[in-house]
């Protein structure tokens, strides 16, 4: 495993790429990338435990890309009726609590431990990832290296995750806090749309609607990308409808310069 180079992940990505079933289609754009994505985590997983030196899958650069997927958001308003019908499952309840308030990703939040919270400061450290591959739990490093992180917790947050940690027993400081799959939480996320009749979104949409939530409250996208590990440039793009637009007071500012000239 050693041995294979960023070369070697190209010729294999290329011989993806050219691939043609007798119908003369190709492999779908997200299957390509899928597998992309599933090869660059077991090299992770070598580099994290194995001592393997890097990731020949990352340096190789992606293959295939995902479709479009319409970005969803909750209000704070929709996301409390949502939060009421699940909270009869605490393992459901305090997760989305989580995934919702801090815009963490699902794979960051699956892999969290005691010893990632630290409540004198109310914290929570993200350098892990969590995904089930052949049916096996792995850890792996987080997406990016900017997804390497320390989230400040609203008190109320932290409270609500002491109060979680009092239920869980025979817990290690080193075991996952979440002992769920990812499936049962989309489930979860299905039956509380339901119960609650607020709009369907995906789990990832939570981490869209904290994103939103904070730039709502006014906060940039140099403030914001620390908080959620995305890249600045990733969060202007992807966000900018979202910005209040600056041109009325940049238009503003102009006109007060060149009025102090005209009154000299």
């Amino acid at each position: 495993m050693n041995e294979i180079t960023p070369g070697d992940v190209r010729k294999w990505q290329n011989e993806m790429v050219a691939f043609r079933y007798k119908n003369g289609k190709s492999y779908f754009q997200t299957y390509k990338k899928t597998m992309h994505n599933i090869l660059s985590a077991i090299f992770n997983h070598a580099c994290r435990f194995y001592n393997l030196k890097s990731n020949p899958a990352r340096q190789a650069g992606n293959m295939g890309r995902e479709e479009k997927k319409e970005m969803l958001f909750w209000t704070t308003e929709e996301y409390k009726k949502f939060s009421e019908v699940v909270i009869d499952k605490p393992v459901s309840f305090y997760a989305f609590e989580m995934l919702y308030w801090t815009g963490m990703r699902l794979g960051e939040l699956l892999a969290l431990t005691m010893e990632d919270f630290d409540f004198e400061k109310n914290t929570v450290r993200i350098n892990k990832s969590y995904q089930r591959l052949q049916g096996q739990d792995v850890i792996t490093t987080p997406k990016t290296p900017k997804s390497n992180r320390t989230i400040k917790l609203p008190k109320f947050l932290a409270e609500e995750m002491q109060e979680y940690f009092a239920m869980l027993y025979d817990q290690t400081p080193t075991d996952r806090i979440f002992l769920v799959t990812k499936s049962f939480l989309h489930h979860e996320m299905e039956r509380g749309c339901k119960l609650s009749g607020v709009k369907k979104i995906r789990i990832h949409d939570l981490r869209h609607s904290h994103i939103s939530h904070l730039i709502a409250l006014g906060f940039s996208a140099v403030a914001i990308v620390d908080r959620v590990g995305h890249e600045s440039i990733d969060i202007t793009y992807r966000y900018s409808h979202l910005f209040p637009s600056k041109q009325v007071a940049m238009a503003d500012r102009l006109d007060a310069v060149n009025a102090s000239f005209e009154d000299c």
